[in-house]
């Protein structure tokens, strides 16, 4: 696929960087020939200077024959006219735009055709709220990830001593929770993968991921760790767009919430914003007599979510040692996130690996639904829809174990429609047998099989 990616920040270079690696043909825009030099030294790519809402630079681009544009630049405007004009002048087929300004969040029918000619928004703030939200709500987890409009879940959890299937074989799982059906579709032990059967144990401090029916998750996890208290308290470092939105989110579910802003006029802004159980201080969050006279220590998650990635180490460092049960930091370079994730720090989030999933949802070749970057984009896991028959389809019709899927990708659920609009999950078995328009849930270890992924949902020709 030929795309051409608007903007070299970390957002579209970490698109650039995971789409490259699937031996796509991708064009890089940018202002600044430095930050384009240095992405062209790591990635087999192509770069251009200039104006991205310019339609000399989008032709030299190649947008006349590009596939996709995905616009990430800083400005929401010039995402939006290269849109508009990628749509008018090139015709370029599928059209991407990162928004920030809540004016275009909130009313799509200004983006899209008709008006900027948008097919799809990614709002990476309102991205990693979810991602956080989904934390808070499940405080054992180290990352919840949703398919098939919430249907059902895959989550990743840290195995510790107190868990009840903790050094015992997987297969046991069903004598402890008969009545519900799961699937762990892999384990990380340290920078090792483990393929599991029935027979394999979980040690303790295996990354585990499994698959469920949303609603029997709370289950599942009382099975591998033992079950932390709802988090009732949180303090939150930095005031920007993605404090904000936690603020609030975290506020409607009636938690106590205490955000640290250092800038004296932004504090002004969210006390009249955020609601009133939202204590909103002017302070720096790596003060650590701040930190102590708000009594971190009491608190049940403290998130650092400012733009500096050595504050938030910092201030999350302070926190986890002043007391604070859990401490999440937001960290924009992948390499200072791989050092501390695990060790003081509980969970680092890199927020342009959390938005990229939205990305390669509109990339992955067949019908893909749904996206997830998994491990910093080591696995990934994908909701992909099964289209076809027996004769034009490589899936439907097949059980499980006849489908020809390369080792490192396991189906582990299936959603199908049932009677009455319901979405019934299926836990994914070996004869288990998938039917037309099935939505499949499948987790894969290694991203270099995904092309072999997606050509098993591709139907062939006949079909239409």
């Amino acid at each position: 696929m030929k795309i051409v990616i608007l903007g070299a920040g970390r957002v579209g270079a970490s698109v650039a960087e995971s789409l490259v690696s699937e031996q796509n043909d991708i064009t890089v825009v940018d202002t600044d020939p430095a930050r384009l030099a240095e992405l062209q030294d790591r990635l087999d790519l192509r770069t251009v200077t200039g104006n991205a809402a310019q339609p000399s630079v989008l032709r030299n681009a190649g947008a006349d024959d590009a596939d996709m544009l995905i616009a990430t630049t800083q400005s929401d405007e010039t995402n939006l006219v290269a849109c508009h004009l990628a749509a008018q002048v090139f015709n370029v087929p599928t059209r991407i735009a990162r928004v920030r300004g809540a004016d275009f969040q909130d009313n799509p029918e200004l983006v899209g055709e008709g008006a900027f000619s948008v097919d799809h928004l990614i709002v990476p703030e309102k991205t990693v709220t979810d991602y956080v939200a989904k934390l808070v709500e499940f405080p054992e987890a180290l990352q919840v990830l949703e398919f098939a409009n919430g249907a059902v879940s895959l989550i990743a959890v840290r195995a510790n001593r107190d868990g009840l299937l903790v050094s015992k074989p997987i297969r046991e799982i069903k004598k402890h929770i008969p009545n519900v059906d799961s699937r762990i579709v892999a384990i990380f032990r340290g920078e090792s993968t483990i393929y599991p059967d029935g027979d394999t144990m979980i040690e303790p401090g295996d990354e585990v991921f499994f698959l469920a029916a949303t609603e029997h998750i709370r289950t599942v996890l009382t099975e591998l760790r033992k079950m932390d208290r709802p988090v009732r308290r949180v303090m939150l470092a930095g005031g920007g767009r993605i404090g904000m939105r936690l603020a609030k989110r975290l506020a409607e579910r009636r938690i106590d919430v205490r955000i640290i802003e250092p800038v004296s006029s932004r504090c002004s802004m969210l006390a009249a914003e955020l609601p009133s159980n939202v204590l909103v201080l002017n302070g720096d969050a790596t003060d650590e007599d701040l930190l102590e006279e708000e009594s971190v220590g009491e608190m049940d998650l403290f998130c650092a979510l400012t733009s500096d990635d050595e504050d938030n180490i910092m201030s999350s460092l302070l926190a986890k040692k002043m007391g604070a049960k859990r401490v999440i930091a937001l960290i924009n370079r992948r390499a200072y996130a791989d050092l501390v994730e695990g060790g003081k720090i509980d969970i680092a989030i890199v927020p342009a690996q959390a938005t990229i999933g939205e990305l390669l949802a509109h990339v992955r070749r067949g019908d893909v639904a749904a996206v997830h970057s998994l491990r910093r984009g080591a696995a990934e896991a994908l909701e992909a829809v099964a289209h076809g028959d027996p004769k034009s389809s490589k899936v439907v019709g097949r059980r499980i174990e006849q489908v020809d899927l390369p080792a490192g990708a396991t189906i582990g659920a299936i959603v199908r429609q049932a009677p009455g609009n319901r979405s019934e999950v299926i836990i994914a078995h070996h004869d288990t047998t998938i039917e037309p328009e099935d939505h499949v849930i499948v987790f894969v270890t290694n991203k270099r099989l995904i092309p072999r992924v997606e050509k098993l949902f591709q139907v062939g020709v006949g079909f239409f």
